[in-house]
């Protein structure tokens, strides 16, 4: 069984993919630097000699490195059982992202819609797809206005990119109808001492060895085995907000979500 998490060279990413490995599960490290990735599939390998451990490299702040992830993925015969799409950042200036769209945005929630779908078609039967949200997503949001510099604040923006983390999970949900087994399902981890919590919030949440049982729990126990178009927090099923049950909303999300990859030049797989 092999599992990928996105952003695993820190934080709650680090700690699941460690802990993943601890336990007998193949893992691929993801992360933006080559070192870092590097060091830390080493450390896993010399600890954990038993399982196989890969490193991917790519920058979830441009497409173009998006797709490459996928199609090396691909090529290496390295597509995940488990994709657990974790790395999240939050920005407290409007900053854009490689193709021009604001960046906590492209990188939490854009970059994952588009990994998944160009890996979709290549996963095996029974697959997981975790998407990390937040309890902090929003209640709802101007899907027209997610890249708007004049009505930015970084707060909402992260929130903004969470909600849509769970428009996308219900929409995947609905179009797969359990085809293949696939399930696909979103979580909040808790309020943990990101990097992402500490450097807006300061620190008071848990450890991420806290935050990653959650990814954890959701990506592998019994418990969840089976469950798709779920929210999970605590260790059990729960609702989202209100309004990512709006299913106009959600097609909203994905239609946008698609335009905006074509926008930039890149063609996305029909999935529907």
């Amino acid at each position: 069984m092999r599992v990928l998490v996105t952003g695993s060279t820190d934080g709650i990413g680090k700690e699941t993919v460690t802990r993943l490995a601890s336990t007998g599960y193949n893992v691929i490290v993801h992360g933006r630097s080559s070192s870092r990735v590097g060091k830390l599939v080493e450390r896993i390998r010399g600890n954990y000699p038993e399982i196989t451990c890969n490193g991917i490299i790519a920058d979830l702040s441009s497409l173009k490195e998006v797709k490459r992830m996928a199609e090396e993925l691909i090529h290496r015969n390295l597509v995940p059982d488990i994709l657990i799409n974790n790395a999240g950042i939050i920005e407290n200036e409007f900053i854009l992202s490689a193709d021009g769209y604001e960046m906590t945005f492209a990188v939490n929630h854009l970059s994952h819609f588009y990994l998944t779908l160009l890996l979709l078609d290549h996963l095996p039967e029974n697959a997981k797809i975790v998407n990390v949200s937040s309890m902090i997503h929003s209640a709802t949001a101007d899907i027209s206005k997610l890249n708007d510099k004049a009505s930015f604040d970084g707060t909402e923006a992260y929130s903004h990119s969470k909600l849509c983390n769970v428009l996308f999970t219900y929409k995947l949900h609905r179009i797969l109808k359990g085809k293949n087994g696939i399930t696909v399902n979103a979580l909040h981890p808790g309020v943990i001492n990101t990097k992402v919590l500490m450097k807006n919030w300061g620190p008071i949440g848990a450890p991420v060895k806290e935050g990653a049982k959650m990814l954890i729990w959701t990506a592998t126990s019994e418990e969840t085995k089976g469950i798709s178009g779920g929210y999970f927090s605590d260790m059990r099923k729960q609702r989202s907000s209100a309004g990512s049950y709006d299913e106009k909303l959600q097609d909203e999300c994905w239609n946008k979500s698609i335009e905006l990859i074509e926008k930039a030049g890149f063609s996305v797989p029909d999935i529907s």
